[in-house]
């Protein structure tokens, strides 16, 4: 299993737009995204993210949060981890929460996961970005999972 890990940020006129252009920012605004829970194969590798074909139906993880209040501070996050048997995605979004509790709070949510299926993490990959809302806002973290 091959994924990649995106991230954009972006504002338009509307929420929507501004979460399109987001998406189109990170390089899967043409898809048609599926979104689908935080399971990984074993032996999953990250890569850059392909060139997508416009209209391809592709599963992903998807955080995502607009806002359209000025001077919001939103977020979308992703944890990955990796071990020898599985791997396991997390995701949380929000706005206006300290962004060093949001990341350590996805890697101790990862890590349990992980915990419960007796799995060591070989590898550990956090995506998380922000953007300071100037008009209306959108920002996209996500795994996508990529055709082999």
């Amino acid at each position: 299993m091959k994924i990649a890990i995106v991230s954009g940020k972006a504002e338009g006129p509307t929420k929507l737009n501004a979460f399109d252009n987001a998406l189109y920012n990170a390089g899967i605004g043409d898809a048609n995204l599926i979104k689908v829970s935080s399971m990984l194969e074993k032996n999953t590798e990250v890569v850059e993210l392909p060139n997508i074909k416009a209209g391809k139906m592709v599963n992903c993880v998807l955080s995502h949060a607009s806002s359209d209040k000025k001077d919001d501070i939103i977020f979308a996050t992703v944890a990955v981890a990796i071990g020898d048997n599985l791997g396991c995605v997390v995701e949380k979004s929000g706005k206006n929460e300290d962004l060093d509790y949001v990341k350590s709070n996805v890697i101790a949510m990862v890590k349990y996961m992980m915990k419960i299926r007796n799995e060591k993490i070989n590898v550990m990959i956090v995506e998380d970005l922000h953007h300071k809302v100037e008009n209306i806002g959108s920002v996209i973290s996500s795994v996508v999972y990529i055709d082999e």
